[in-house]
């Protein structure tokens, strides 16, 4: 759900061994892509028009749910039912009739700690207003306390993309939820305490720059940045494309395949979708989720333990062809 580029959906393959059986994404880009990279596919558009009870049943359910009005670039106005955030409520009619054994999810950081207008059914998970004594939930607890009345636990942590090596943080929220038949209305919010094996982090600028030997001998003075990019072209196994194109005006812009490399996308993913212009792919791009930074919190998330009670394979295990 929310397809965008796939980044959720190549994690989600990478970890569970598992494939996409239908997509849900109303924007022309997203369509284009879809249309080149999973013909055939059904894409059932708008999540508003669905009717679930058509759909097939997913093992597992996964959306990153419009970012806008939790993002610090948008106008914070939360979960409800006049947002496109607030489309989360959709994604949980989706849950409640087609019943996954997981659901995954990712948004911005935002989503912790934005209030949220939509009532909670009783659960505080918000900011109490001490002095109305009342608690306003935050966006998050919309979506945890949403789980637990639908029979579903949930696993959560933060993650930003330089943690596994990018050259940018883009953090994100990454969710994890599975059944509980035991406590179909209980809340068990559990957070991981592990880390994955991390790279290096970019150091922060202001530090002093590296300095290398050229062919003579002589140093060669290097910005903390390009440290980042040398490793996350070692990472990716491939280099950088010039970040510079020209559009139609003759003018210089950013490349939009560039963008590509810094997502640690497939050369092409986006970029060489017939019909697809610069302007579309920096939006899908920018609204894009890191597929190594997800399969990193993935990894995190699924313990052995619940994907067995859950009926999935573990982590990285891909069942017999």
């Amino acid at each position: 759900m929310f397809t965008g580029y796939g980044g959720l959906d190549m994690a989600i393959s990478t970890v569970f061994g598992a494939e996409p059986i239908w997509h849900s994404d109303i924007t022309k880009a997203t369509r284009k892509l879809l249309g080149h990279r999973h013909p055939g596919l059904p894409n059932h558009g708008d999540i508003t028009g669905i009717d679930w009870n058509a759909v097939e049943a997913p093992d597992i359910l996964a959306g990153g749910f419009p970012c806008q009005d939790v993002s610090s670039a948008g106008f914070r106005r939360g979960l409800n039912g006049t947002t496109r955030t607030g489309l989360w409520s959709r994604m949980a009619e989706a849950i409640d009739i087609l019943r996954p054994k997981l659901v995954i999810f990712e948004n911005v950081r935002g989503l912790l700690n934005v209030a949220s207008v939509r009532p909670l059914d009783g659960h505080d998970l918000g900011n109490r207003d001490t002095a109305r004594g009342s608690a306003t939930p935050r966006a998050f607890g919309v979506v945890l306390g949403d789980l637990a009345a639908l029979g579903y636990d949930c696993r959560w942590l933060g993650l930003p993309a330089s943690a596994v090596g990018a050259p940018h943080r883009r953090f994100r929220v990454f969710g994890l939820a599975w059944r509980n038949p035991a406590d179909p209305a209980g809340l068990q919010l559990q957070r991981r305490r592990e880390r994955p094996e991390m790279v290096q982090p970019p150091r922060p600028t202001g530090l002093p720059a590296t300095v290398d030997r050229g062919e003579d001998g002589t140093p060669v003075w290097r910005r903390p940045l390009q440290d980042s990019f040398d490793r996350w072209e070692s990472i990716i196994g491939r280099p950088p494309p010039d970040y510079r194109a020209s559009n139609k005006n003759g003018r210089v812009c950013t490349n939009a395949r560039w963008v590509e490399w810094l997502m640690g996308l497939p050369d092409g993913w986006v970029t060489d979708v017939p019909g697809m212009s610069r302007t579309m792919a920096l939006h899908m791009l920018g609204n894009g989720v890191v597929p190594l930074q997800a399969t990193a919190a993935l990894d995190i998330l699924a313990s052995p333990e619940l994907l067995g009670a859950a009926g999935l394979p573990a982590p990285g295990v891909r069942p017999a062809a």
